[in-house]
C-alpha cells in the first residue's frame, strides 16, 4: 500500500515536471525564435517608445514631488524668518522699555 502511494506520487511528479518543462520550453522557443529585421526594428522602436514614456512619466511625478517639497520648505523657512524677526523686534522693545524705566527711576 505504501509502495503504491509512493509510486503514484513519483508518477505525479514526473507528469508535473514534463508539463512545466514543456511550457517553459515553448516560452523560450518563442522568445528566441529568429525574427525578420523589420520585426526586430519595430519591436526595438516600440520598446524605446515605452521606455521613453515611462521615463517621462517618472520625471513628471518626481518634478511634482520635488516642487511640492521645495514649496513646503520655502514656506517653513519664511515662517521661521518671520518668527525670528518678531522675536528680535519684541526683544528690542523690551530693552527699550527697561532702559526707559531705568532712566525714569534713576537716582540723581
Amino acid at each position: 500500500m505504501i509502495d503504491e502511494h509512493a509510486h503514484q506520487h513519483h508518477d505525479y511528479r514526473l507528469l508535473t515536471g514534463l508539463v512545466v518543462g514543456g511550457v517553459v520550453g515553448a516560452g523560450l522557443a518563442m522568445l528566441w525564435a529568429p525574427r525578420s529585421g523589420s520585426e526586430m526594428r519595430a519591436r526595438a522602436i516600440d520598446s524605446a517608445k515605452s521606455l521613453g514614456n515611462a521615463a517621462s512619466e517618472q520625471y513628471r511625478r518626481t518634478k511634482l514631488h520635488v516642487t511640492g517639497a521645495v514649496d513646503d520648505l520655502t514656506r517653513k523657512g519664511q515662517e521661521a524668518r518671520d518668527g525670528v524677526c518678531d522675536a528680535v523686534v519684541h526683544g528690542a522693545q523690551e530693552v527699550e522699555r527697561y532702559a526707559t524705566n531705568a532712566k525714569t527711576h534713576a537716582v540723581v
